[in-house]
C-alpha cells in the first residue's frame, strides 16, 4: 500500500506490524487443545492479543483493519467498543429475564460461541456500569479462548481514570496486561488532521453544494463505510446515524431537535474525534430549546477538542440574531470560528 501511494511510510506503524503478524500467525495455526480436556472439545489456549494505544489519527484503526482483513479465520469479529458494550447491556437485560443468578455467564458464552478473534476499536471506559461489567466479562472471554486485539487513546492504567469506585476496576487492567501485549503507536503524525488540512470545514448556506463537499470529506475520513453508533447514557440509548473510525455524522435535528442533555453530549464528545453536523438552521426564540442544546453540544465538543465539520444557514455570527440567548450565543459563535482553524484539535494529544 505504501508502494502504491495509498499509505505514507511511517516508522511507528511499521514497528507495530510484527506484533500484529504474530497474532495473525498464531490464529492461522490449527487450534491447539491443551491437556486432558482438549480431547473433549474444550477451547484452545488463547492467543495473546494486542492493546495498541496512542494519540488520535495515528493509524491505529487502519492497522487493526489491515490485520483483521488478513486474519485467515472465519471466527472473527471487528466492532467499535461503544457498540459492543451496548450489545452487552441489551444481552444482560434479556438474560436477567430468565431468572439466572449470573447473567454474565450466558452472555459471555454466547459472545464466545464459535469466536476466536475479537477486535475492538477505541476501547475506553467512562461509565461506571461498563466498568463493573468488563472485568468478569473479559475473564470469561479469555477463558473461552478468545483472542482480543484493541485500539485505544489511553494506556491501560489510564482507563476509567478518576472514575467512581475505580478500585473495583483495577483487576480488569491487570487482566488486560496479562492477556494482551501493550504497545504504544508513537507516531508524530496525525493522519486524520492531515486529511482535513487546508480543507473548508464550515459550509454556508446548507445547500446541495455544501452537501456534496461534505460527502467528499466524509468519504475521505471513512472510505465510504459507516454504521450507526449507539451510546448508552444513564440507561438510555442515544443513536448517532453514521460512525466509522472515530468520525461521526448527524444532522442538527438528530442531536439538537431531540430532548438530549449535557450527559449525552459529553458521551458523544468522548466517543468521537470528528463530528460532521449538517443543516444547522437559523436560531431564534422560535426554536429556543434546540438552540440551547446546540450551545451545550458545541461546549462539549470544544472542551473535548473534537474536530467539527458542519453546514449551517449562515456564518456563526449571524446564526442567532434575536431572542433570548442571542447575547450568550456570542461565545458559541466565537468557538465555532476557532474550531474552523486549520489543525484545531491537535492539542488533544
Amino acid at each position: 500500500m505504501v508502494a502504491d501511494g495509498q499509505l505514507t511510510a511511517d516508522v511507528a506503524q511499521r514497528e507495530a506490524l510484527p506484533l500484529l503478524e504474530d497474532v495473525r500467525a498464531q490464529l492461522a495455526e490449527a487450534p491447539k487443545k491443551s491437556g486432558f480436556l482438549g480431547r473433549f472439545g474444550a477451547k484452545p489456549e488463547p492467543v495473546k492479543g494486542l492493546y495498541l494505544w496512542g494519540g488520535v489519527g495515528r493509524g491505529k484503526s487502519m492497522l487493526m483493519d489491515l490485520f483483521f482483513d488478513h486474519a485467515d479465520i472465519t471466527a472473527k469479529r471487528r466492532v467499535h467498543f461503544h457498540a459492543f458494550m451496548q450489545e452487552v447491556h441489551n444481552a444482560l437485560h434479556e438474560a436477567r429475564k430468565t431468572g439466572t443468578d449470573d447473567a454474565i455467564q450466558p452472555v459471555a458464552k454466547d459472545i464466545a460461541s464459535d469466536l476466536r478473534l475479537l477486535c475492538f476499536d477505541e476501547m475506553q471506559i467512562t461509565d461506571i456500569t461498563d466498568a463493573m461489567i468488563v472485568g468478569r466479562l473479559f475473564e470469561q472471554l479469555f477463558k473461552a479462548g478468545v483472542a482480543v486485539v484493541t485500539t485505544s487513546n489511553r494506556v491501560p492504567e489510564d482507563l476509567y481514570k478518576d472514575g467512581l469506585n475505580r478500585d473495583l476496576f483495577l483487576p480488569f487492567i491487570s487482566l488486560l496486561e496479562d492477556h494482551l501485549v501493550v504497545h504504544e503507536l508513537a507516531s508524530h503524525v496525525d493522519y486524520r488532521q492531515d486529511r482535513l488540512a487546508g480543507e473548508q470545514v464550515y459550509f454556508t448556506p446548507a445547500n446541495a453544494e455544501a452537501r456534496g463537499k461534505i460527502d467528499a470529506l466524509w468519504d475521505s475520513l471513512t472510505g465510504g463505510t459507516s454504521q450507526p453508533l449507539h451510546l448508552n447514557v444513564k440507561g438510555r440509548v442515544v443513536e448517532i446515524p453514521a460512525f466509522h473510525n472515530g468520525a461521526a455524522r448527524a444532522t442538527f435535528f438528530d442531536l439538537c431537535g431531540k430532548p438530549l442533555g449535557p450527559a449525552d453530549y459529553l458521551a458523544l464528545a468522548a466517543a468521537v474525534k470528528v463530528l460532521v453536523l449538517e443543516n444547522i438552521p437559523a436560531l431564534s426564540r422560535s426554536n429556543f430549546n434546540p438552540a440551547k442544546r446546540f450551545v451545550t453540544l458545541i461546549d462539549a465538543l470544544y472542551e473535548a477538542r473534537v474536530r467539527l465539520i458542519c453546514s449551517a444557514a449562515d456564518v456563526p455570527e449571524r446564526l442567532y440574531l434575536e431572542g433570548e440567548g442571542a447575547f450568550e450565543f456570542e461565545r458559541t459563535a466565537s468557538r465555532l470560528r476557532e474550531m474552523q482553524a486549520d489543525g484545531w484539535g491537535e492539542a488533544l494529544d
